[in-house]
């Protein structure tokens, strides 16, 4: 009997599309201005710092450690404002969210850190839908490409691998890993997929 309904977020929920404005044209708009260089210099240089750290590294989802790293004079809220309307929830999430709600412990379920979590939640207006939110970078330090990122989400709720579903877009962090634990778990492409899920719930 499943007794919770785990989500990831970006690209699962909500569109990864501010994400990628902040991290693939913000970040290097701000180290074009900093340093003097063309836009699309800064982007190849910021792009491949990115690729030198990788994710499955916690210091990728750190967006103050990048700013940092990079030398950058912007706050991460002034960031944040700047492509806020760019967050936008997938097709179809917040109705699938109102029919689960209630019958199912929800919990997220996501890589990035709180603070993009946080921001997300807020803009679209579906941070109560949830019972709990977890970020594996921000609250337990590690990637979900960790199994331990899953036990400690089980262990908090005391439930088995056999009473939770996970929903996301990675092959690897919210598929296979979660599946090898004995949690079912389905995957959909920026939200395709996600009605097809619930008929399985």
């Amino acid at each position: 009997m499943k007794k919770v309904v785990s989500f990831d977020l970006d690209g699962t929920l909500v569109s990864q599309e501010f994400g990628d404005m902040v991290w693939n044209h913000g970040i290097p708009l701000e180290y074009a201005k900093k340093f003097g260089v063309s836009f699309e210099e800064a982007k190849k240089f910021v792009i491949y710092e990115y690729g030198l750290v990788g994710d499955g590294d916690i210091l990728w989802y750190d967006i103050k450690y990048w700013i940092g790293r990079l030398g950058l004079d912007v706050k991460v809220e002034d960031l944040f404002n700047r492509y806020e309307k760019h967050i936008r929830l997938v097709e179809g999430a917040k109705e699938i969210l109102e029919k689960l709600k209630g019958k199912y412990i929800l919990i997220l379920s996501s890589n990035a850190a709180r603070i993009f979590v946080e921001k997300e939640l807020r803009y679209t207006g579906i941070e109560s839908y949830f019972d709990y939110v977890f970020s594996a970078t921000s609250d337990f330090k590690i990637v979900k490409k960790e199994k331990e990122f899953y036990r400690k989400v089980m262990g908090m709720l005391k439930v088995s691998p056999q009473e939770i579903i996970h929903i996301g877009d990675h092959p690897v962090f919210d598929y296979e890993v979660p599946t090898s634990l004995g949690i079912e778990a389905h995957l959909v492409k920026e939200g395709k997929g996600l009605k097809e899920v619930l008929s399985l719930i």
